[in-house]
């Protein structure tokens, strides 16, 4: 494989954000998931260039839904080029009896997946090509979902994934324009996958439809202005949670009984978005599912309620009441 590459400005920002912020280390073994549309193909060139000076070792996984007809065809494609590349490729296919019928479970499982080829082959890192569009795209679907700030700043930069293994993304700075022009300009043969023209998925919709609505007729850069807002929600968020993590730390009573027990009083005079977040780290230990805001708001109502007020059952059967200065939960 030949290291010879032109190094553009994109390869130069690239560079400095993988070292400002972190995201990967020299040497390190690196699973690169690649699905042969635009976005990955330009993350996997970008690593592939980038390789001599981080001394990287990089492998390429491609996971098959079977969604489509050609989903067989865009593997071999994505195989081809590892073999082109001399880089190790890793293929997981769906099984005919695994029901993924949703976005969501998509994800699910191609995460599932992911982690388990990196666990089983020693990596400790995986990419991903989700860019700045993807990271608006978010913004919006989860506003429209009602979600909080969490939501909005979601795609972060790095995460744990499994375990020791983390998930990054180093091209959340970049547009799908910017990768898509990248590719056209290095020819790199890029796969169309037809489902993301349906417009029966949602995200799609908001790729094809409301983006450019938004752009043409409010902002034509509004993907980076949902990019900057994401950015700055996702440090008041993570200060915001470490900040709630401490109190709560405090306010759970910890004695020899079973009972689960806060201690309001400590709460009372905290601002309200700590209190809700308290409660929410609150109910994610006590519930079976992630707790809603209905959930949320009726566990932190209990903090200025009257003595022996109570909560209708939690998911769970678990039933909040007030005794005192304690909030106790119990079936």
């Amino acid at each position: 494989m030949s290291s010879v590459f032109s190094w553009t400005s994109f390869h130069a920002k690239i560079h400095r954000t993988i070292r400002a912020r972190h995201l990967l280390e020299p040497k390190q073994r690196i699973l690169v998931a690649v699905s042969g549309g635009q976005d990955s193909l330009c993350l996997i060139k970008l690593l592939l260039d980038l390789q001599s000076k981080w001394d990287w070792h990089l492998g390429i996984a491609h996971c098959d839904h079977r969604w489509r007809s050609d989903s067989k065809a865009n593997a071999q494609h994505v195989a081809n080029l590892a073999r082109s590349w001399e880089i190790t490729f890793y293929l997981q296919t769906a099984s005919e009896d695994l029901s993924i019928n949703s976005e969501a479970k998509a994800r699910n499982w191609r995460y599932q997946v992911l982690a388990d080829i990196a666990r089983e082959n020693s990596y400790n890192c995986i990419v991903t090509g989700h860019t700045a569009s993807d990271r608006a795209e978010t913004l919006l679907y989860n506003l429209m979902r009602g979600s909080g700030a969490d939501g909005l700043q979601a795609l972060n930069w790095k995460r744990v994934l499994d375990g020791d293994i983390m998930l990054v993304r180093p091209l959340l700075e970049i547009t799908r324009t910017q990768t898509g022009k990248f590719c056209q300009d290095l020819q790199l043969e890029v796969w169309e996958d037809s489902t993301n023209q349906d417009l029966k998925y949602a995200r799609n919709q908001i790729r094809q439809e409301l983006v450019p609505y938004l752009k043409e007729n409010f902002n034509p850069q509004v993907e980076s202005a949902l990019f900057q807002t994401a950015e700055l929600l996702q440090a008041e968020v993570e200060y915001l949670e470490e900040t709630a993590r401490k109190l709560q730390e405090q306010v759970i009573i910890r004695d020899n009984s079973d009972i689960f027990q806060v201690n309001r009083h400590i709460l009372k005079n905290v601002p309200l978005a700590l209190q809700r977040r308290v409660m929410r780290q609150i109910l994610q230990q006590i519930m079976p599912c992630a707790p809603s805001f209905e959930h949320i708001e009726k566990l932190t109502s209990l903090i200025q309620a009257p003595n022996r007020s109570q909560t209708d059952p939690f998911p769970g059967g678990k039933i909040a009441k007030v005794e005192g200065d304690r909030i106790i939960f119990e079936f």
